[in-house]
């Protein structure tokens, strides 16, 4: 019994910073798809670009481009703090194609991170650990 209530306790104590970026991690996968969505229907390219913080205090956000002016879509992160790194090029493509790269974009908020990505043809997603 004292090893379930550890257990529960463990568990309902989790790392609020986890927390926060599983949340930004979910908010930026439907957004992703939402833009991917967009780009396929209309025919569009359209690409996500990660914004790093300016020295004017400009905090880190991020960028749809191609996106038609009247779908606005969010380019902050909840957490202003967040960071986020596309692995392996400058930018994800989300289309016109049905078939997009595989493609990841790691997400770090203090010394938690994050990888999100798709195989091409799956929704963004978490990607666990253990994945190559």
């Amino acid at each position: 019994m004292i090893a379930i209530a550890v257990g529960v306790a463990s568990l309902a104590l989790r790392d609020p910073v986890a927390g926060r970026l599983e949340r930004e991690a979910m908010r930026l996968a439907a957004l992703l798809e939402s833009a991917r969505t967009e780009a396929r229907s209309a025919g569009l390219v359209v690409r996500w670009r990660p914004v790093p913080a300016d020295d004017r205090g400009t905090p880190a956000g991020f960028r749809f481009e191609g996106l038609p002016p009247q779908l606005k879509l969010p380019q902050r992160w909840l957490a202003s703090e967040v960071r986020a790194e596309v692995i392996g090029r400058p930018v994800l493509l989300l289309g016109p194609e049905a078939m997009i790269p595989a493609q990841r974009v790691l997400l770090r908020l203090g010394a938690e991170q994050l990888l999100l990505g798709t195989d091409g043809l799956a929704p963004f997603a978490v990607v666990p650990e253990t994945a190559p």
